[in-house]
């Protein structure tokens, strides 16, 4: 166990600190910034939470990476930051991944932070083996609040699935729905440039302006970067309880009419297609969860719920349950991903229509990334709504998915993924980013 200290040191501007927070963290090669986005959802346990510099670090490919991470994490017991990859499918569901990879993120990663940082509103938690707890606040507190931006080149963005060929998978999907092969099916499709010179930063703070999320993540390992505006919660435990919030169902806003605002909210709420994805991912949720809880504890405590967002409207139902006893915290999400939203019902069927169907590896794009206290209480996000860059060869990437059943109407279901990158590509053809 490393003898890490916190020391706290209080707050009078959360929106400044928290900025600089960030721009102090960009220096590192190695970073994990978590933002909460001041989203009240009675779940949170910090305002933001970030990761930096490296003590030790696991870098695993599918095939016995949770071995590996429960050695490692065994190892440590101390604060832990990283990811899961989706393609981590090919170890908890035996799919592989044979699609291609543009952006390398490794399937898993996990890294010991020379410092973690907790911010709340009226306080900054500094953690470190040293005792140079001043000097780091002295540092933060040096750095600016907006990142200096440089020159940006334009950027092309391609589609990997053109429409015409889109419309016409959505339409085989549903063929494989008739048939009895799945229930339902998340099927995504990348957006990307090449050759793209960007500032990730502050391309993450713009993005943050335009959609701020309750999971958002800025998150580097060397020359690799994702910029993450996402919504959803994937799994998070605290002592013996464990919590999944699924997204299923989207609508979009008209934020300069309040009235059309609120019947599109209502409209999501009594949509018969969204309430029936939603229920099918929460069945899917409660199977996983079943897996690691006792037995008849696994409560849906919310169903239906609408939240809204800068762009969009969305149906999120949350699941609990209460561990058994005896289960290592790796073994936990081992048995419940990749998450049921990402995916569809039945699980593995899915994952091999994806497989067969998309046109590129997913990566990082539907994993998780987030954080593990020492006591090994946790939590995840789901990777949507975000930008991977592969800095050194100049690979930007976005992907947009949407959960296609038997009523699925094609047209729309793209829409919805034009609607889902929507703040995406708002920040991309920015004139402040040429």
């Amino acid at each position: 166990m490393f003898n890490r200290n916190f020391i706290s040191f209080p707050v009078t501007d959360l929106y400044k600190i928290k900025q600089q927070v960030l721009n102090w963290s960009n220096r590192f090669n190695t970073c994990c910034f978590l933002d909460n986005q001041q989203y009240k959802s009675g779940f949170g346990s910090f305002e933001c939470i970030a990761g930096v510099g490296e003590i030790s670090r696991l870098e695993a490919g599918s095939g016995t990476a949770f071995d590996q991470l429960r050695q490692f994490s065994s190892k440590q017991q101390d604060w832990l930051f990283g990811h899961f990859s989706f393609d981590l499918k090919s170890e908890t569901e035996a799919v592989p991944s044979r699609l291609p990879d543009y952006v390398g993120f490794p399937d898993l990663f996990f890294f010991v932070p020379e410092i973690v940082l907790l911010l709340n509103p009226d306080s900054l938690s500094i953690g470190m083996m040293q005792d140079h707890h001043d000097q780091v606040l002295k540092e933060i507190q040096q750095a600016s609040v907006i990142a200096c931006q440089k020159r940006q080149s334009p950027l092309i963005i391609q589609h990997r699935i053109q429409k015409s060929a889109y419309l016409g998978i959505i339409r085989e999907l549903k063929k494989h729905i008739f048939r009895g092969d799945c229930y339902e099916i998340n099927f995504c499709q990348e957006f990307y440039a090449e050759a793209a010179s960007i500032d990730p930063l502050p391309l993450f703070q713009s993005l943050n302006r335009i959609s701020p999320s309750p999971f958002s993540a800025y998150y580097t390992i060397g020359d690799k970067y994702l910029l993450c505006a996402s919504p959803e919660r994937y799994l998070k435990r605290k002592g013996d309880l464990i919590l999944s919030q699924p997204i299923k169902g989207t609508a979009p806003r008209d934020m300069k009419n309040r009235i059309r605002d609120e019947e599109l909210r209502q409209e999501l709420f009594n949509s018969e297609k969204d309430r029936a994805e939603n229920v099918m991912v929460v069945d899917l949720v409660r199977n996983d969860l079943s897996r690691i809880c006792k037995a008849d504890t696994v409560k849906v405590e919310e169903l239906f719920g609408i939240y809204s967002f800068p762009q969009v409207h969305q149906m999120i139902s949350s699941i609990q349950g209460r561990l058994k006893k005896g289960l290592d915290w790796t073994e936990m999400v081992a048995a419940t991903f990749p998450m049921g939203s990402m995916t569809g019902a039945p699980k593995k069927r899915v994952l091999e229509l994806t497989e067969q169907y998309e046109k590129s590896k997913r990566g990082l794009f539907s994993g998780a990334v987030g954080y593990v206290n020492p006591d090994r209480d946790f939590d995840f996000n789901v990777v949507i709504r975000s930008l991977l860059y592969n800095q050194l060869n100049g690979y930007l990437a976005y992907f947009a998915g949407s959960a296609i059943t038997g009523n699925s109407d094609p047209e729309k279901e793209y829409e919805e993924c034009m609607m889902k990158v929507s703040a995406m590509e708002e920040i991309l053809k920015s004139p402040r980013l040429r």
